[in-house]
């Protein structure tokens, strides 16, 4: 693994939009709140350009990826949104100035395809975690203060839950493993492609939003027929944000269903945990070692090493 240098207060942190554009008003709420926390933000040219739903043309947007990580003054890169488009911008990277130049990068759900693709590429730890988006609406301390413990490389870093998020064991049980995942429609896009999410020996992650209940469904067997879910370690299913049923009832809940595809599989595996769509997002270091523990009360999520480094 390399691992980018921490982040600190007073580091200029520079966002991007690799997928969709964030409005106005959110982005300066956004913008406003990591100042505040004692961080400098610069705007990279992405986040100010329209194409439709897109922030410019793919060649603009890998651009400002390239830019931000060649930028001797930009300590960390965090996404502003994530949207659609990631499919696009990914052949376009140069993933030997990113390993060149190893910076924290950071956001989810259209960004998971960001964040394997680079660390595949890079052996570069990224991070699934909160964007710009997140803060919009302004502070949510449970994101703020997991993404500050966890860039800034503090010790005895736990993912827990946050107290008005419970977290559901369905299968107990131990397991060490580098972890790995995303949002589910992007690790099945994926699917075929160079960009591949290699799963063997993972604690893998996946969440997903606004998916019928049947979709989800699909998903999950699609990605165990293609051998997801062969020799991972450990399963946690992330918050399951506006799941929709139809007018014949599905019949079974989004548990029922994971249990129902993956049940037999002699790992733990656990749901609702704070990663994804939902108001609680952790910030989760692509392809660090972890120990899963969904034996005790709470769940604990524990980095068996820190995540970034000192500085060079």
């Amino acid at each position: 693994m390399i691992k980018p240098k921490q982040l600190q207060k007073g580091d200029r942190i520079g966002v991007v939009s690799p997928s969709y554009w964030l409005e106005g008003k959110g982005l300066e709420h956004a913008v406003d709140v990591f100042q505040t926390e004692g961080y400098e933000v610069q705007l990279g040219k992405s986040v100010l350009l329209k194409d439709g739903p897109f922030a410019g043309s793919p060649q603009q947007r890998a651009n400002d990826i390239n830019q931000m990580f060649s930028d001797p003054n930009i300590d960390a890169i965090i996404c502003a949104r994530g949207g659609y488009g990631a499919n696009r911008v990914l052949p376009l990277l140069d993933y030997e100035a990113i390993k060149e130049n190893p910076k924290i990068f950071m956001g989810y759900s259209d960004i998971t395809a960001f964040l394997t693709s680079i660390t595949q590429k890079t052996e570069l730890v990224t991070f699934h975690g909160p964007m710009l988006s997140t803060f919009k609406n302004g502070l949510v301390p449970y994101n703020m203060d997991t993404l500050v413990n966890i860039l800034s490389g503090n010790k005895g870093m736990v993912i827990t839950e946050p107290s008005s998020l419970k977290i559901t064991t369905l299968k107990h049980g131990v397991a060490e493993g580098s972890l790995w995942g995303g949002n589910m429609c992007l690790l099945v896009n994926r699917l075929g492609t160079k960009d591949q999410l290699k799963t063997d020996g993972v604690i893998l992650f996946i969440e997903d939003i606004d998916e019928n209940l049947y979709a989800f469904d699909r998903l999950l067997i699609h990605m165990r027929e293609a051998g997801m879910f062969e020799n991972i370690r450990g399963l946690i299913i992330g918050e399951l944000v506006e799941m929709k049923d139809q007018a014949i009832p599905f019949g079974k809940s989004t548990d029922e269903i994971v249990l129902d595809v993956c049940g037999d599989l002699d790992i733990p595996i656990i749901s609702n945990f704070p990663c994804g769509h939902g108001a609680y997002q952790a910030t989760l270091p692509i392809s660090l070692p972890v120990q899963l523990n969904a034996g005790q009360n709470p769940v604990k999520l524990t980095f068996l090493e820190s995540p970034v480094s000192k500085g060079y």
